[in-house]
């Protein structure tokens, strides 16, 4: 860690340098800057430990000292310093832990019914309710971009993007398939029936990010439709945008113009985008070792939600609580609380190795 440690404060002094003698370049002062600003925290802390390890060793030789108060005296701050030493190793851990740039941004979420046919609908509509009270306990705004409900109060498929500063970091894990075990409404002989729902978390990402090219795709418009197939629009409001070179197809249609369903049809594709390459990125980095946590595949079943037990499960870390009716309130923080604390000592791990 040292070793770490020592690369980063050279950098650290390499760009004040460079920040003194910028000049009048604006734009690189911008970027130096930012740069500065991120390794400062952990520069400031990385000093300390490596003062903190000087002082040890200064008090060591003490400890040979003729006198024995002197010798008593060394004790005491030696005690002192390795606890500070340990503190400050702990936190520059934490700091050397790779930070997910996404962390801070908003998410689009997609939740779509799996098998279980009408029961999967009402579920995935639980889920969209769970997930909205979610945001609103972290005064976050929901927005649907696109809803395709089944007529009997669930949820073919709905996407839908929640706004706020580290919703992306707190809702990132829930990628996955989601498992309902309980007895539907419709069923008179009081069998448990099994039910699957997938869930997609996309980071919300900006135009410059990620750029299509016209040629990539096509975009078709038609009239919205409610459930039921009526129509909801006299215009041609609703747009569908095909991504030619991944076969991808997004379609909005809750908004009242063609053009803004035409933005959030492009907001949703350059999240898929995005969402691709990390994922690729990841694969490719993690190619010898899996998290713990899971990869987050959608095809990955993640959770389980028993109503006749009121238990609710999460497979990647053997986590249940029996508080049901709390959680499809919005209550998942225990959950995520629990996969950040996995996700950050899996990271910590490759740290120190």
């Amino acid at each position: 860690m040292l070793e770490k440690l020592t690369g980063i404060i050279e950098k650290f002094e390499e760009i004040e340098a460079q920040l003194a003698a910028v000049g009048d370049d604006y734009t690189t002062a911008i970027e130096l800057s930012k740069e500065r600003a991120e390794l400062e925290p952990l520069v400031h802390q990385a000093r300390s430990y490596q003062q903190t390890l000087d002082k040890i060793v200064e008090t060591e030789v003490l400890l040979n000292a003729d006198d024995q108060e002197m010798r008593a005296l060394a004790e005491m701050e030696l005690e002192s310093l390795r606890e500070t030493r340990d503190n400050l190793e702990n936190k520059l851990k934490s700091l050397l832990v790779p930070k997910d740039p996404r962390d801070q941004r908003s998410v689009i979420m997609e939740i779509r019914a799996g098998t279980g046919g009408d029961e999967a609908g009402l579920f995935a509509a639980d889920l969209f309710r769970m997930y909205s009270y979610y945001a609103e306990r972290q005064n976050w705004q929901t927005e649907i971009l696109s809803l395709h409900e089944t007529g009997i109060g669930g949820i073919k498929e709905v996407s839908f993007i929640i706004k706020g500063k580290g919703a992306y970091s707190r809702l990132k894990f829930e990628s996955g398939v989601h498992r309902v075990q309980r007895v539907p409404d419709t069923e008179s002989q009081g069998r448990i029936h099994t039910s699957t729902v997938t869930v997609a978390v996309l980071a919300e990402v900006d135009d410059v990010e990620i750029e299509i090219p016209d040629s990539d795709i096509s975009i078709d418009v038609y009239k919205s439709a409610g459930a039921g197939g009526q129509s909801v629009q006299k215009n041609s409001t609703a747009v569908r945008i095909t991504h030619h070179p991944t076969g991808m197809v997004v379609a909005c249609q809750d908004e009242r113009s063609q053009l803004q369903n035409k933005m959030r049809a492009m907001s949703i594709l350059r999240a898929r985008l995005f969402e691709m390459e990390e994922q690729k990125k990841q694969a490719d980095e993690a190619a010898t070792r899996r998290s713990q946590i899971g990869s987050g595949e959608r095809s990955e079943k993640i959770r389980t939600y028993n109503y006749p037990q009121s238990r609710v499960t999460d497979h990647r870390v053997n986590l249940s609580s029996y508080n049901l009716n709390g959680v499809m309130d919005g209550d998942i923080d225990e959950f995520i609380d629990e996969l950040t604390m996995v996700d950050e000592a899996e990271k910590l791990a490759m740290v120190e190795e």
